[in-house]
């Protein structure tokens, strides 16, 4: 089983073929035993549906769990089929309808809107990933919450029919010892491909994307505990490093470099007791590719695609955010915007656009 285990009092997090233990180092160690699972379960399915071969897409379900009051959830367990690329599940306060058919759907669209009511809680990539958060830290469903889970499948066979599927299972924890609400912060640059300043990635070459994202000024994550993280890119993808820094001019402290970096089974780094960006300060990071393939390849959202991302978890809440810098707008310098923004909404508007 591969697990994704976010703890900080207890001994371990995400594993690739193991298990990942917390660590202050960016590399951890993947053999400790995940805290098993407990608690009252509540479980939806994504599917299954069978996927002809060749086919990609993005489709979601919104479905009502069966709590019957408000539950403290401290644990998920996600398993996903053979077709499955990623899962990115939310928790949705605004949606009233389910859709249990799975629909074509818009990739974090409902993270961007500026309601702020769609929280995206949890992204798996690998195809079984348990999550334990931290003592005290939990994320809060009202009665019979609405969940959004939103699954991006491909079928990479020639002529075999295969099946897309994914099941999630919630687990209560006593309300008694939840102190902190838990978020996302989804982090990088849709930079590659051949706009102006852009990092191409060419046929049978090698390629670095190295930027800073400074966090905006109305963002206050200097007494936040940064306690998980993951890399995210796409099949030509061979390296994700992140540093925080006070300034673009440093010191850097590394927070993810995982040896190796396994694009279909990225490790997550933890930190004990979880590290904080400084005020003014920011993340430097470097995604690096090799593109064994024939032709260049761009920014988006499909397995043919490439990204340049990392998420993080977080504790205590300020809202599940999409966060970006990019050389496209914004002059010499650049721009940084973590959405929603309702400010720069048109801005935010552009990128989901390119998802």
């Amino acid at each position: 089983m591969h697990r994704l285990v976010l703890v900080l009092a207890l001994s371990s997090v995400f594993a690739a073929c193991g298990k990942d233990t917390k660590s202050s180092n960016p590399n951890p160690n993947p053999n400790v035993d995940a805290p098993p699972l407990s608690g009252a379960a509540h479980t939806i399915m994504w599917g299954p549906i069978t996927v002809q071969p060749g086919v990609e897409d993005t489709q979601c379900i919104w479905m009502k769990l069966d709590n019957a009051g408000e539950i403290k959830v401290h644990q998920m367990d996600n398993n996903l089929g053979p077709t499955s690329h990623h899962l990115i599940v939310y928790k949705d306060d605004m949606d009233t309808t389910e859709q249990t058919t799975p629909v074509a759907c818009q990739p974090f669209v409902g993270a961007l809107n500026t309601t702020g009511m769609i929280d995206p809680i949890a992204i798996t990539q690998k195809k079984m990933d348990e999550i334990t958060l931290p003592d005290g830290v939990a994320y809060t469903f009202a009665a019979n919450q609405m969940i959004k889970l939103e699954l991006h499948y491909i079928n990479s066979s020639d002529q075999t029919p295969m099946d897309a599927s994914a099941m999630v299972t919630f687990y209560e924890a006593d309300p008694s010892t939840i102190q902190n609400e838990a978020s996302i912060l989804f982090t990088g640059s849709p930079d590659i491909g051949s706009c102006t300043g852009c990092t191409a990635i060419n046929p049978g070459a090698m390629a670095t994307l190295h930027e800073y994202f400074t966090v905006p000024s109305d963002i206050d994550l200097s007494t936040s505990h940064i306690f998980a993280i993951t890399g995210h890119e796409h099949r030509y993808g061979t390296d994700v490093t992140v540093n925080v820094a006070p300034a673009q001019t440093g010191p850097m402290t590394a927070v993810y470099a995982p040896d190796p970096f396994v694009w279909s089974e990225p490790i997550t780094a933890t930190s004990d007791p979880g590290f904080s960006i400084p005020q003014g300060g920011g993340l430097d990071f470097t995604c690096t590719w090799t593109n064994t393939g024939t032709a260049a390849v761009a920014f988006g959202e499909s397995a043919n695609d490439e990204m340049c991302f990392f998420w993080m978890y977080y504790y205590p809440s300020q809202g599940s955010k999409v966060c970006v810098h990019t050389v496209q707008y914004g002059g010499v310098n650049g721009y940084d915007l973590c959405c929603p923004d309702a400010a720069s909404q048109g801005i935010c508007d552009l990128i989901t656009s390119k998802f």
